[in-house]
């Protein structure tokens, strides 16, 4: 090996040495703004409360149960009023046991007016599994629509690229085992 071709590659052995060292942060670890998104004090006024169950998949099984294939999921908390604003209590994440595995805010939050909140689940954090999920605790103001829970899986390996999505289940006692568009169609129907 010449001299200068040494000279040249022993930046860059150093640069990938380097890097190897660094911990990359996982967004789905790392919180969205939630710290201005906390209410102040009591939550003011009449609420209705109930509580959302969301299918999330860290991995889904490819071939046989002994291999798996990594996702990215997109969490998507949207608020469906055009006034009235969202509070979510809790976004807690479930791994595939029924462990829970981490909360994302200990104060409730508020999502304003047709405002869309994300959490993303990096494809490389797997400790959520096949069975992953969430459960959502939120409130509302009498007369508005319940907020919509959705999730958004993706991948892209090679040129395949595999994604799908899974809707948000009302579990509250106010409409067991209905949808958030029940939930909402019920609201609706007993405001009359």
């Amino acid at each position: 090996m010449t001299r200068s071709l040494q000279r040249s590659l022993l930046p860059a052995l150093m640069l990938l040495i380097a890097a190897c060292g660094e911990t990359l942060e996982r967004s789905s670890v790392s919180p969205v703004n939630w710290q201005r998104r906390m209410v102040e004090g009591p939550m003011a006024g009449d609420l209705r409360e109930g509580s959302t169950y969301l299918s999330v998949y860290s991995e889904i099984y490819s071939e046989s149960e002994h291999r798996t294939f990594n996702l990215t999921a997109t969490v998507s908390m949207r608020n469906t009023s055009r006034s009235d604003t969202v509070f979510v209590h809790r976004a807690e994440y479930f791994n595939t046991q029924g462990v829970a595995i981490r909360s994302y805010f200990d104060r409730p939050i508020l999502i304003e007016p047709m405002e869309t909140v994300e959490i993303i689940i990096d494809e490389d954090d797997r400790e959520g599994g096949s069975g992953a999920n969430f459960i959502f605790d939120w409130a509302v103001r009498p007369g508005s629509p319940a907020p919509h829970f959705e999730s958004v899986m993706i991948s892209t390996y090679g040129q395949q690229g595999l994604s799908f999505t899974a809707t948000g289940v009302h579990i509250s006692p106010a409409v067991e085992g209905g949808t958030e568009e029940e939930l909402t169609t019920s609201t609706d129907s007993n405001d009359e």
